[in-house]
């Protein structure tokens, strides 16, 4: 029997499309819509609807002292419709349900917020010393401590960097198999740290890496992961983590909270978080792992490490970047963006729309399916705004954006918008950068 939806009360938040297992709900003009050939009776749906309009026809109801301990997400409901499970589905703006976790191993608490340091080809990822500095206000809100993760070979120079951007402790695990990133090492590597300490709460940048060894290492501690997100916070009630990610498209910003596993994961985008300040000399607790395995108990091996282009493959790092829409109208144009960006040293980057006109390739893409960034100058020529690539830049220090649309969303969010046509206004602001930049002048 599928679950049946009453029009009338449903209010279309999306709950149940969220707590659905089985991917069974969706939302279609507003209105939550069950597939059939889907749904599978578990209910859950019908627990967190906050008004009633979801229903399992001709199923009684259960003695609430008899309830399936798995409904719900183990609830530990008191009554069928509690204020939190509301709350809950209004963006988690109040109270949440309290978790019951069961730890994996050791222990029986789970503590401390971990960030991974992504280590690569000799190079950090700026993005791990960004969540440091955010892991910081994670841990002093839910009162704990705050701890790196360096995975690799050689890598005792990151240790002292780790501990200046703000770990209390440095969790290392130092061995040639790992010299060079693979999922499954990595992922072995850091899940038996995890086994063995219980971190509550696990960041890592969505990077490369991250978005490959994030999954298996939440896969194989039966946890939930929360991908790209762009808000971090901790709910003052239940201390929760609150993961907050663009969703539907980028329509919406959704708030996601993992109730019942530890630990809480979530990986999110460079860029989006301020760099915490350095402070050298800064000392704190070094533990050293052993990595038990051995070269034959992985399949994959790594042959040849092939370089992509610098502007592209650091666009997330580009303090100047010159972005390209539609606007631009065809390819041979992109030669007045070029030459502009040469000549502030800058970086050439665009929309989804420009990329799937074959225009630039996808890495050079920024947006919600691209990179986010968040350049010193972010200069928008031809592009209208769209909320999926507005995510990926609107925290630039300074904005200018061109376009002959006075009501083009890109204006609003802008520090320094012009209206007209870009074809004679980005030739003359490249001939007065020349002229001003040959000579010197800096403003």
């Amino acid at each position: 029997m599928t679950v049946a939806v009453d029009k009338t009360k449903c209010i279309g938040c999306g709950a149940c499309v969220v707590e659905c297992p089985v991917e069974a709900m969706d939302l279609i003009d507003g209105i939550a819509v069950v597939d059939p050939k889907k749904c599978e009776d578990h209910g859950k749906c019908v627990l967190v609807c906050p008004t009633n309009a979801l229903a399992i026809p001709n199923q009684p109801s259960k003695p609430k002292e008899q309830l399936d301990p798995e409904a719900g997400s183990k609830f530990n409901l008191k009554d069928p419709l509690p204020e939190a499970v509301k709350d809950y589905a209004q963006d988690n703006d109040k109270k949440t349900i309290p978790a019951q976790v069961t730890p994996v191993a050791g222990g029986d608490v789970w503590s401390g917020v971990w960030v991974i340091i992504e280590y690569t080809n000799g190079k950090v990822a700026p993005v791990s010393w960004e969540l440091l500095g955010e892991g910081r206000k994670l841990a002093d809100s839910i009162g704990c401590g705050l701890s790196g993760v360096i995975t690799g070979n050689e890598i005792d120079s990151v240790i002292p960097e780790a501990f200046a951007y703000g770990a209390e402790k440095v969790f290392v695990v130092d061995h040639p198999i790992l010299k060079d990133y693979r999922t499954e090492p990595y992922a072995e590597a850091i899940t038996s740290l995890v086994r063995k300490y219980q971190p509550e709460i696990i960041l890592m940048g969505a990077t490369s890496m991250g978005r490959d060894v994030f999954p298996a290492i939440a896969t194989k501690l039966q946890t939930g992961l929360t991908a790209d997100c762009t808000v971090l916070g901790i709910d003052p009630e239940t201390k929760l983590l609150q993961q907050t990610r663009p969703a539907f498209g980028g329509n919406i910003m959704a708030t996601i909270l993992c109730r019942t596993s530890r630990p809480q994961m979530s990986t999110v985008r460079p860029r989006v978080m301020a760099m915490p300040e350095r402070i050298d000399g800064r000392e704190g607790e070094l533990i050293r792992e052993e990595f038990t395995f051995n070269e034959s108990d992985f399949r994959t091996k790594i042959i040849e490490f092939i370089g992509s282009d610098a502007k592209s493959a650091f666009l997330d790092k580009a303090e100047i970047i010159v972005a390209v829409g539609l606007g631009l109208a065809a390819k041979k144009n992109l030669a007045i963006a070029e030459e502009l960006a040469d000549v502030l040293g800058g970086t050439l980057a665009g929309t989804r729309g420009a990329v799937e006109a074959g225009w630039l390739t996808h890495d050079q893409q920024v947006g919600q399916s691209g990179v986010t960034v968040r350049p010193k100058v972010y200069i928008a020529i031809g592009i209208s705004g769209a909320i999926q690539h507005l995510v990926g830049m609107e925290t630039s220090d300074f904005i200018i954006a061109i376009n002959n649309d006075p009501d083009a969303s890109i204006l609003k969010v802008a520090n320094f918008g012009i209206v007209g046509d870009l074809f004679q206004i980005v030739p003359a602001m490249t001939a007065e950068f020349k002229k001003r930049l040959q000579h010197g002048v800096a403003n």
